[in-house]
């Protein structure tokens, strides 16, 4: 399967506690921290509640 490399750019705070929670659940918490996950419906749901505050590009294997 694919992966994706998703990389915060923008700050949690002000945010809503939906999308604290996505990015917490995405192993995600300050700007410039990145993880790599598969690329899963699950995943690219929490993405899109906060697709305005990281970036995502996909990542060979």
């Amino acid at each position: 399967m694919a992966k994706i490399k998703i990389t915060q750019t923008g700050s949690k705070i002000g945010g809503k506690e939906k999308q604290r929670a996505a990015l917490q659940s995405l192993a995600l918490g300050r700007i410039g921290k990145s993880t790599v996950r598969e690329d899963r419906p699950e995943v690219r749901g929490q993405i899109t509640i906060v697709s305005h505050l990281v970036t995502v590009e996909e990542v060979a294997e």
